[in-house]
């Protein structure tokens, strides 16, 4: 479970953060410049609040009241970055291998080993490829398996499902919500499209001028 409860002061506004994530996927939603990215940032470790806590499975990841800032790489956080992020001089095979010797190898309970997950995602063919050599849908879909590779506590995905054709763009989507059911971890997902957040949401939030507001549930 995530409880988070924390504020970033932005030259803008105080975005002002409080989520309280068991094994569902929530989307965040809301106007360019809203805090969402910064949301995620704050959550990965990428960035530290201003004052709050991050808790994740009863683990403090952060406290202004304890002084605790545990650093990204031992945060058990996978993050799928909106510009993908892949080693440029490595091949797919190595990226999503970076991410999975860098963590325990976990296969228990269900959860996919890196080859699998490639093949899961259509990637597979890919393995010997670099970035420089795919698609922007075949990066956003490596960098994908390279966050779970990780096996991550928590997933956070900035606009995941961007660059994908239509039919490429339905079958992620039921791969996630697979993936999700598969491994039981919160999954936080940013996304400006409405069809992605009704399908995907559990919990939807809604984020404007610094605020969260639940605006509805995937039915």
């Amino acid at each position: 479970m995530l409880e988070a409860s924390f504020g970033k002061k932005l030259w803008h506004f105080d975005l002002r953060v409080r989520l309280k994530v068991d094994s569902q996927i929530v989307v965040l939603q809301g106007p360019s410049g809203a805090g969402k990215t910064t949301a995620l940032h704050c959550l990965a470790g990428l960035l530290q609040p201003s004052y709050g806590s991050i808790e994740l499975d009863g683990t403090t990841l952060y406290s202004s009241l304890k002084g605790i800032n545990i650093p990204a790489r031992r945060r058990g956080v996978g993050y799928l970055f909106q510009d993908y992020a892949l080693f440029p001089h490595m091949t797919v095979g190595q990226n999503v291998m970076y991410g999975f010797k860098s963590q325990k190898a976990r296969t228990a309970n269900g959860r996919l080993k890196p080859v699998d997950l490639l093949d899961a995602f259509g990637v597979g063919h890919l393995v010997h490829r670099y970035p420089g050599q795919l698609s922007g849908g075949e990066k956003q879909r490596v960098a994908l398996v390279r966050a779970l590779a990780t096996q991550p506590k928590l997933l956070l995905l900035d606009e995941p499902l961007s660059a994908l054709d239509s039919d490429t763009r339905a079958r992620l989507r039921r791969e996630l919500k697979h993936l999700q059911r598969v491994w039981r971890i919160p999954f936080i997902l940013v996304t400006h499209d409405d069809e992605d957040a009704r399908i995907l949401g559990d919990v939807i939030i809604h984020l404007e001028n610094g605020r969260t507001r639940q605006n509805a549930a995937a039915g």
